[in-house]
């Protein structure tokens, strides 16, 4: 079965980790940048593993310099998004890199990147995401950010980055500002880490939504908590395959999750690092998991009413997948 067209919400989507590599090597080429160890010799994103991976990122991350560079970049994202049948898409996006954190400069990014947005017809908005192992000082200066300009498309205010570097209460001044700005919050917990990295995140930064968040399946009373809670995982099975969190699709715990009234959404995380697309995701979760059309739209009513926009966008967007 084809499922390109059948509509879609994505809610984890990483601006930069969905830049496609011949856009990222179209840009090195055009400001002489050398790409050395970022590609293999078939064009794709070299890495070995998480940490090589988080390498790669920034690397190519180096040829991202301008407004403009951003415009170019969202735009092409988010044609892909379209292609693949994409209707609403929170993207996330690092303020580190547009402008290296300064207020004045990031309006400039921001703004050339709403313009973009504003042209495609997919529905947008943005996550300002903190960059963990930047540390716990650099979070608060881009939660500032973020908060300052907060509303229209930026309406999130997430972590992303190494787990395992310091702990989710090291971060919670960048939250409880963000918070303070109406802003809707998530991070990245239970991927590389345990259960515990769970537990931390939802005790200290209250968020309501979980990037990945798949490991919780190790702890019975943790999924009992998100599924009392109502905290709703943004799960990114091909990423999670890829980084080897599970071996292959089949070991992947997406139904079981469901299974223990935990909610969850599907999305991409990283796309071209990982080969993939939405349109692969929802054919592997067919072909291996048994999902049906029913399964896709429950998962994206389930991301709708957990997605951080304006109640008439979300009741508009929830009328597109009703119960077939």
């Amino acid at each position: 079965m084809n499922w390109k067209d059948t509509p879609k919400t994505e809610l984890h989507l990483h601006l930069e980790g969905a830049a496609p590599p011949a856009f990222i090597r179209q840009l090195a080429q055009e400001k002489s940048v050398s790409m050395d160890g970022v590609f293999d010799r078939n064009g794709d994103y070299q890495w070995a593993d998480f940490l090589a991976f988080l390498a790669t990122y920034e690397a190519a991350c180096e040829v991202l310099k301008s407004p403009g560079d951003y415009q170019r970049l969202v735009a092409a994202v988010l044609e892909k998004s379209a292609q693949t049948g994409v209707v609403y898409t929170e993207i996330s996006v690092c303020p580190d890199f547009c402008g290296g954190g300064d207020l004045g400069a990031w309006r400039e990014y921001f703004d050339a990147m709403c313009q973009a947005a504003d042209a495609s017809p997919v529905e947008t908005r943005f996550t300002v995401t903190a960059v963990r192992h930047f540390g716990p000082e650099q979070a608060r200066i881009t939660s500032a950010v973020a908060a300052q300009t907060a509303g229209h498309m930026l309406t999130g205010f997430g972590m992303g980055g190494d787990e395992n570097f310091m702990n989710p209460a090291d971060f919670a001044y960048a939250f409880d500002q963000a918070r303070e700005a109406g802003l809707g919050l998530t991070s990245h917990a239970g991927e590389i880490a345990g259960p515990q990295s769970v537990i931390d995140t939802l005790d200290h930064l209250k968020v309501s939504r979980i990037g990945h968040g798949v490991r919780s399946i190790e702890d019975p009373a943790l999924l009992a908590r998100l599924a009392d809670q109502g905290i709703v995982l943004e799960v990114n099975p091909g990423s999670n395959v890829a980084l080897s969190v599970y071996p292959d699709w089949p070991s992947h715990p997406i139904n079981a999750l469901r299974d223990a009234g935990v909610k969850l959404s599907v999305s991409t995380d990283d796309p071209p690092y990982f080969h993939t697309d939405m349109v692969a995701e929802y054919d592997h979760l067919h072909r291996i998991h048994g999902w049906g059309a029913s399964d896709f739209a429950a998962s994206n009513r389930i991301a709708m009413q957990a997605a951080f926009c304006d109640e008439p966008t979300r009741t508009r967007l929830l009328t597109t997948f009703q119960e077939p």
